[in-house]
């Protein structure tokens, strides 16, 4: 599903945007947004929350067998 790429999408630019916070005290977010507060970047945080929230059902929908489909 498209909806799904873009969560995991949206979702690692989350993860790579904490992982300049951690590493490197850089919130790129909010430096490409003039700062964590004006509502872009409230609206980009929120977003990434939503897809993140939204991956979570990834990890409870059953598995598409693809082996069975490459056989016939």
């Amino acid at each position: 599903m498209i909806i799904d790429k873009i969560a995991l999408i949206l979702t690692i630019i989350g993860a790579l945007n904490w992982g300049g916070i951690g590493l490197f005290s850089f919130d790129t977010v909010a430096w490409i947004c003039g700062g964590s507060a004006t509502i872009a970047a409230r609206i980009i945080y929120t977003l990434v929350a939503l897809a993140g929230i939204w991956c979570i059902s990834l990890l409870f929908r059953p598995e598409e067998n693809t082996a069975v489909a490459e056989h016939h």
